[in-house]
């Protein structure tokens, strides 16, 4: 997000701090239930993948306590629509020139002020999605990566605990060495 913007008019949610807690067996589960949620109510739009991604999906990792999940479309032709129907399940629809993502629609799940869940709409072909799955299946195959991340990511959220966008940002060479590694 643009640090220039004006935050004061920003829900709760959208400036909550980056707080990383110990993994939590149920995620994977979670994970399950807000995929069948959320295929129920894009049931009319043609998605055609959903998976689990984001720390939350791998095991004995550290996290922020949020169930990440991305969704392949076919087009962003239907775009408001999915917004207006995931909208009543609590969904918050970020705009791409606060999200910063060109490549993804994104909405937040919030419940009593606090992020639940990320939704990460990509249409098909869309690297990225490729991307989140290597990233994700190579750090489930691999125990010490999973230590190194975990270790990593605590340090930088006390580094850029009222800074979401730095957390992220610091990540990206682990991430990067991760997918550039090759398998194990």
């Amino acid at each position: 997000m643009h640090e220039e913007q004006n935050q004061e008019h920003w829900p709760v949610w959208a400036t909550e701090p980056v707080k990383i807690v110990n993994p939590d067996p149920d995620w994977s589960e979670q994970g399950l239930q807000v995929i069948h949620e959320l295929r129920e109510l894009l049931l009319p739009f043609k998605v055609t993948e959903m998976e689990h991604i984001g720390s939350t999906a791998i095991p004995n990792l550290s996290a922020k306590p949020i169930i990440d999940i991305m969704a392949k479309l076919e087009s962003w032709d239907r775009l408001e629509q999915i917004v207006f129907a995931l909208q009543p399940a609590g969904w918050s629809y970020v705009p791409p020139e606060l999200d910063g993502r060109e490549w993804r629609r994104f909405l937040v799940k919030v419940e009593q002020d606090q992020r639940k869940g990320h939704l990460h709409l990509m249409l098909e072909h869309e690297e990225h999605w490729d991307q989140q799955l290597l990233f994700r299946n190579r750090l489930r195959e691999r125990p010490e990566l999973v230590q190194q991340y975990d270790a990593l990511k605590r340090k930088l959220a006390m580094e850029n605990q009222h800074d979401r966008e730095a957390y992220t940002d610091a990540k990206t060479d682990f991430v990067q060495n991760v997918l550039d590694a090759g398998p194990s």
